[in-house]
């Protein structure tokens, strides 16, 4: 299976945990738009069928993922 480029998830993780937090009172259902596209969008790159476990396919991926190419550079000098 292909996986999305870690700085991908990461900004699609980063944005839908943001707008859940802003939106906690709020049942899944009365998400907005954005949010359902998000999760739709984590569920197909993780290769999943619901959000939540989407979000901890995410997590590992990243946890495991190699450090950016700028941060890796900055330490060899």
């Amino acid at each position: 299976m292909l996986r999305p480029h870690p700085a991908v998830l990461r900004r699609l993780v980063d944005e839908y945990e943001a707008l859940s937090a802003a939106g906690a009172g709020n049942a899944p259902a009365e998400a907005g738009p954005r949010a359902r596209d998000l999760a739709y969008t984590l569920c197909v790159s993780t290769g999943t069928r619901d959000v939540g476990r989407a979000l901890e396919v995410a997590h590992q991926w990243l946890a495991t993922a190699p450090a950016p190419a700028r941060e890796t550079a900055a330490l060899a000098t």
